[in-house]
């Protein structure tokens, strides 16, 4: 009989150290986890006695004991299925047990079976691995698009990569990695989280799913914002990146001060600041193309390195041919035409590059001569148009000539747009304070006449 005890008493034993053990490479509460194992031996329980059954579980872990109550009431017949107790049973257990009654009968399911306990475990660690997946999708879900540092674990199949990222792994499969990239265990892998996902369907394997890139323009654009101090304050803005990840990426970006270049305080002196980001893209070709109002110029910003010859655009086909170097349209074209097609993403137009060979031996052919410029005559008719109708600023006395150029640089071309402006969006302009802004609405109110519409 001692001997008895002393194995009941072990099995408890053990599984009570099992538990604390799974609750502490969990990370999880000892109340989340007796709750998790609670429930667990009710499930166990249910699949036996039936979902109708009156079960409840008494866990004390300073005794380390684990108590099932289950209670039945007294019945003339009953089934394994109806919750009740045959009249003869009961009195079986309880001498003078009468119809009506409610018999309470108490397992130790730890001391009647080991198999028993076998199977608390397996349903304990499936609950735990739930809950476990549920705490670390609610810890991620947050996450998307932020920068994230991990470890490379395996690859599979030579396509997909798993990346520890804590506490647990991330997906980096083969269309979001940068092309070329090998890894090895151990190696630092910097990534930005792109979607996380509790479950998918079509697949057994548990969630969460976490899927990250380096192949994303986003991810660059992460990178940026950690190593440009301008663009993490603020005073330097990313207005848009496209990318060909591997190959070449273009960020057009713009100052909210005058006092500071966009390209300048991105690329840093002699390409200081820039560096650490061309390393971590395997010496991507990085190109910083600054916000202009006009289309014309922007497009010559988004082309370079080329040298820009001439650029004319037709607004109503978002169509622009440019004209480079000859020694420069193999830049603008770039590699594998990365350098143009990115050039369009940008942009939103459609680039058409000729070099200046090319451009005068089609303009030496009067038809194409003709043709090339019926294409861009509505550009040059609407220019000569608003250019007759509208006011230059210098017309105004009293507006020099630096406050006329950073009007014009904000879009403001003319009096006659200018007149729109309230003095709360002229201060909103970069460059302009609040005084000055009181100094051309006064302006204007004294020299424009204004006609009540």
């Amino acid at each position: 009989m001692v001997a008895t005890k002393r194995k009941k008493a072990g099995v408890s034993k053990d599984f009570f150290k099992f538990v604390q053990e799974i609750s502490t490479e969990k990370k999880l509460s000892q109340e989340k986890v007796m709750n998790i194992l609670r429930d667990s031996f009710l499930l166990s329980y249910q699949k036996e006695y039936g979902l109708h059954a009156n079960l409840d579980v008494d866990i004390n872990t300073e005794k380390q004991e684990v108590i099932i109550i289950h209670k039945r009431k007294v019945a003339e017949k009953s089934s394994s299925s109806d919750g009740q107790i045959a009249l003869a049973e009961a009195q079986k257990q309880k001498t003078d047990a009468k119809l009506g009654d409610v018999i309470e009968e108490r397992y130790n399911p730890l001391e009647t079976s080991r198999s028993l306990a076998t199977n608390i475990r397996h349903v304990l660690l499936q609950s735990l691995r739930n809950l476990e997946s549920e705490l670390i999708f609610s810890e991620f879900k947050d996450k998307r698009g932020e920068l994230i540092n991990g470890y490379f674990l395996r690859w599979r199949d030579r396509e997909v990569v798993y990346v520890d990222i804590g506490r647990t792994e991330g997906v980096l499969p083969r269309r979001e990695q940068i092309p070329g990239e090998r890894f090895r265990p151990g190696d630092r892998v910097k990534t930005i989280i792109k979607s996380v996902e509790l479950r998918r369907e079509k697949t057994r394997e548990p969630g969460p799913f976490i899927l990250l890139s380096r192949s994303s323009p986003e991810f660059v654009k992460k990178l940026f914002e950690i190593e440009i101090p301008e663009i993490y304050e603020g005073t330097v803005e990313i207005v848009n990146i496209v990318r060909q990840a591997g190959q070449r990426t273009k960020l057009l970006v713009r100052s909210t001060r005058q006092d500071i270049d966009p390209v300048g305080a991105c690329v840093g002196v002699k390409g200081v600041r820039i560096q650490s980001i061309v390393r971590e893209l395997g010496n991507e070709r990085i190109d910083i193309v600054n916000l202009a109002q006009s289309p014309q110029e922007l497009i010559a910003n988004a082309i370079s390195p080329a040298e820009v010859i001439e650029v004319r655009i037709d607004t109503a086909t978002q169509e622009a041919f440019v004209v480079v170097s000859d020694n420069s349209y193999s830049v603008a074209i770039g590699n594998a035409g990365h350098n143009v097609r990115l050039a369009c993403q940008l942009t939103a137009y459609n680039i058409i590059v000729k070099s200046q060979a090319q451009f005068n031996e089609e303009m030496s052919s009067p038809e194409a001569k003709a043709r090339r410029e019926a294409i861009f005559q509505n550009e040059q008719d609407d220019k000569q148009e608003a250019d007759s109708d509208s006011t230059p600023l210098s017309a105004l006395d009293g507006i020099t000539p630096r406050i006329a150029s950073l009007l014009e640089n904000n879009g403001i071309k003319n009096v006659e747009e200018l007149v729109e402006f309230s003095e709360e969006q002229l201060v909103d302009i970069s460059g302009l304070g609040r005084a000055t802004a009181k100094q051309i609405r006064k302006i204007l109110s004294e020299t424009v006449e204004f006609e009540e519409v």
